[in-house]
């Protein structure tokens, strides 16, 4: 096996667990497909294909939480998480690999640090205890946050606990639902568009698949040996090197 695929193999496996149990997998598998040699658009449309898998399964955990949820809410959440995701996808598709080298260097510095202020901000956003947003703010936030997942997922789990902070959810298991309902099906769209538009790298893509189903299953059930603290730690740093690499080498 060459060097190139043990660093996307492990990328993957890593990526799924990390997702598992804290997110930040993007921050692996982008990296990971650029130093294989995949340009950089293509990549982010790869690996968001490879880390499909645990959207979804993190969505179905939740599906008690769901049911709770009123219909007409479940509805305008499924809509604006499609169209969102197909708009980012379809923004992607024609950006140039130049021109995305060149954001990405920044979307990663953005999201690893979002990343490392997510405590400090959810706390802050619980402590607030607003009131619920109304249908159209909440409309706005789903939809803006959904167009940045469908064209670049790194950091959009915690860019949606901190909407839904903002918009008054009080219950996080809720808001993880939501959360998760809204990062698969944006997710979900936003591949097939990947895929219809050629952006993905099949061979390359469904190995880095199956390592990180792997990965989330391992991580699901020893994730919770690791101290948080160790493990967001580790997670800022990979973000904060990668991030320097992509400055560096653009």
């Amino acid at each position: 096996m060459s060097l190139q695929w043990v660093v996307l193999l492990l990328a993957a496996f890593f990526a799924g667990a990390l997702n598992a149990v804290a997110g930040g997998g993007s921050f692996l598998t982008l990296p990971a497909l650029v130093f294989a040699g995949v340009p950089p658009v293509a990549a982010n449309a790869s690996g968001t294909l490879a880390l499909l898998p645990g959207y979804v399964a993190s969505t179905l955990g939740f599906r008690h939480e769901l049911g709770g949820i009123d219909r007409r809410r479940l509805l305008l959440t499924l809509a604006l998480s499609l169209v969102g995701g197909a708009t980012g996808a379809a923004l992607l598709l024609i950006t140039s690999n130049a021109v995305f080298r060149r954001i990405v260097p920044w979307l990663l510095l953005a999201a690893t640090l979002l990343f490392a202020l997510a405590p400090w901000l959810l706390a802050r956003l619980a402590s607030r205890h607003n009131a619920e947003a109304g249908t159209a703010t909440t409309a706005a936030g789903v939809a803006l946050v959904s167009v940045y997942g469908g064209y670049f997922n790194g950091g959009l789990g915690i860019l949606l606990l901190a909407l839904y902070g903002l918009l008054g959810e009080r219950s996080l298991n809720r808001a993880n639902a939501l959360k998760n309902l809204v990062s698969a099906v944006l997710t979900t769209i936003a591949a097939a568009l990947y895929a219809i538009g050629g952006a993905v790298v099949w061979h390359k893509a469904l190995p880095m698949m199956l390592a990180a189903v792997a990965g989330g299953y391992l991580g699901a059930r020893l994730g919770r040996r690791i101290p948080p603290v160790m493990l967001r730690s580790a997670i800022v740093l990979t973000g904060l090197v990668m991030a320097a690499l992509f400055f560096a080498g653009g």
